[in-house]
């Protein structure tokens, strides 16, 4: 990967905001589980990954802008020059920078300085000349699959790590496909101290939940006799049962609101769970036949549609 810009397809400028847009999206897109019989996908998302990494953390960033380091994090060459306008930067044997500034430079001390000709002469850099901080170990990425109602919850998730450290993780606030979690220290070791651990989150679907957002969707079947009599009934959620008060004379597509029942918000406060009534009739019921046999309604339920 030479420009992690260019994978995430992101400004030199852009935000981490925009950063983190640009992955979850090409995320979703590249992921291995939606790509199984594409190999080159799988390779991109991995490049992804890795500029994701390099981009949000402030200093290899700032790092790869001056020219330090390559789109895969390891150090330029020990004689690249970078830089705009006149000046820039080399990187002298044992990881040293010089500036040179916009006055331009004597190579010819420059080398001299470098490996000990000129009989003794000083370097001509003075106080400029400073030390590369040694290059950290790699990131490790994990895929954690949480279930539906966990992440509604927030219920912390068990985590083995690469080296076969199983950990307890608290799921953040917000939380959503694709969501990344950074441990750091948690990855490989390197001369710098240890990468961190990159966590994506996936929610698993679950049968009868939907997210809305910050809410929870779902569809509740319920009797004639209660959508015309009213009832009281149970209702699940992602925080156990509850009786909900079914009003009468419903019609199927009613939407009733169970505050409080839905997803954590980044605020701490959590969405609802939006119920919506659908009305289910029996497959064989020979007396309701009989009932809307004799019952005459002459209504024009269609009138508002002009038919």
């Amino acid at each position: 990967m030479a420009d992690p810009y260019q994978a995430l397809g992101v400004a030199k400028q852009a935000s981490e905001k925009e950063i983190k847009s640009a992955y979850r999206k090409l995320a979703k897109e590249l992921h291995p589980d939606k790509n199984r019989d594409n190999p080159k996908a799988t390779e991109r998302f991995s490049d992804v990954t890795k500029a994701y990494d390099l981009l949000l953390d402030k200093d290899k960033r700032a790092q790869f802008d001056r020219g330090e380091i390559d789109g895969e994090g390891n150090p330029t060459s020990p004689f690249g020059f970078g830089g705009g306008g006149g000046g820039g930067y080399s990187r002298a044997p044992g990881g040293q920078q010089f500036d040179f500034g916009n006055g331009g430079a004597d190579f010819g001390d420059i080398f001299e300085g470098l490996f000990g000709g000129g009989g003794g002469r000083s370097s001509p850099f003075g106080s400029q000349q400073r030390s590369a901080p040694p290059p950290k170990g790699a990131n490790v990425a994990y895929r954690l699959k949480v279930e539906f109602i966990a992440a509604a919850t927030l219920e912390k998730q068990r985590i083995t790590l690469e080296d076969g450290k199983t950990i307890s993780l608290s799921l953040p606030k917000g939380v959503e496909d694709g969501t990344q979690m950074r441990l750091a220290g948690k990855g490989r070791p390197g001369p710098g101290g240890n990468g961190d651990a990159i966590i994506t989150i996936h929610i698993n679907n679950h049968p009868f939940y939907k997210r809305d957002g910050d809410n929870v969707a779902l569809e509740l079947p319920i009797s004639l006799k209660e959508a015309v009599e009213g009832a009281k009934v149970k209702v699940p959620t992602v925080d156990g049962p509850v009786m909900l008060s079914v009003p009468a004379n419903c019609d199927s597509g009613k939407i009733l609101r169970l505050k409080g029942k839905g997803f954590h918000k980044k605020s701490g406060e959590r969405g609802d769970q939006l119920v919506t009534l659908m009305i289910a009739l029996p497959d064989d019921d020979q007396a309701l036949r009989d009932f809307v046999k004799d019952w005459d309604n002459n209504e024009n339920l269609r009138a508002k549609m002009g038919v």
